[in-house]
């Protein structure tokens, strides 16, 4: 009776603690993607669960909650993943989350949002191939431009304001931007990133784009680069609403330092 009792004991605290898991096959992102959902229900939200802690903040190890069931990424041939090193919610409501796998390729692993809307959750991949010469160094995963404003892999801009995700046009189709994150315009839309000789300028809103050639020589000052960015550039709006940055025609022009972003 008492081997009974403890069985039967036994059963309800395994089941009452279980946790079901279930994978959702990615697809890709697509522009008409709206992640700005808000929950019928109080229940109907993701959660963020730490899995592992590190002696350092990278170390740390998250997955992703559904009510009571671990939401598994299958995206193959990538293998499938239900722990990240980047959790992150995209609104406040909680039902969208940025991830980046935890596996060996640090930096390099790819990005997914896990949404759930109306009670049906969905992966949502963030991953372009890329056969730049130099991705190592310009993939630099997730970058907070601002406490609202996310970059992913030069790729992806986000606005955690109102859950917008922008694709970025790149500069070469083949290859990520091989460039670094410079400054934006004043509204935040055109993003400007310093590549080899030139500042690429692309509208995330409007897909505008705009390469600006620099002189080297003002290319190899970075101590003063961004000064004399200011000094002798400006931000001109074209007929489209769409801020670019240009040469001053005139050197002596007065400029508004609150133009520049960076």
């Amino acid at each position: 009776m008492k081997i009974t009792l403890y069985a039967l004991l036994l059963s309800v605290v395994l089941f009452g603690c279980g946790k079901s898991e279930k994978a959702y096959k990615a697809r890709p992102f697509a522009a008409s993607d709206d992640f700005n959902v808000f929950p019928k229900s109080k229940k109907n939200v993701l959660t963020i669960v730490k899995t592992d802690s590190g002696a350092v903040a990278a170390a740390d190890r998250f997955a992703i909650q559904y009510k009571d069931t671990t939401i598994i990424v299958d995206d193959a041939p990538n293998a499938a993943a239900q722990k990240f090193i980047v959790a992150s919610f995209i609104n406040t409501q909680k039902t969208a989350v940025l991830v980046q796998v935890a596996n060996e390729t640090g930096k390099m692993a790819p990005f997914y949002i896990i949404a759930v809307n109306d009670g049906k959750t969905e992966v949502v991949s963030l991953n372009k191939p890329s056969k730049g010469a130099e991705d190592k160094k310009y993939t630099n995963g997730l970058e907070e431009l601002t406490r609202s404003n996310i970059l992913v892999n030069n790729d992806f801009f986000i606005t955690t304001i109102n859950s917008r995700v922008y694709p970025i046009k790149r500069q070469n189709p083949d290859e990520r931007i091989q460039g670094k994150f410079f400054m934006y315009s004043s509204d935040k839309t055109t993003l400007a990133f310093l590549t080899a000789n030139s500042l690429y300028q692309v509208n995330t809103a409007t897909g505008e784009t705009f390469n600006l050639q620099l002189p080297a020589a003002l290319i190899n000052e970075p101590e003063t680069l961004v000064g004399n960015i200011q000094r002798d550039y400006t931000w001109v709006t074209n007929a489209n609403g769409t801020s670019f940055l240009k040469k001053n025609a005139d050197d002596d022009r007065i400029v508004d330092i609150k133009e520049f972003k960076h």
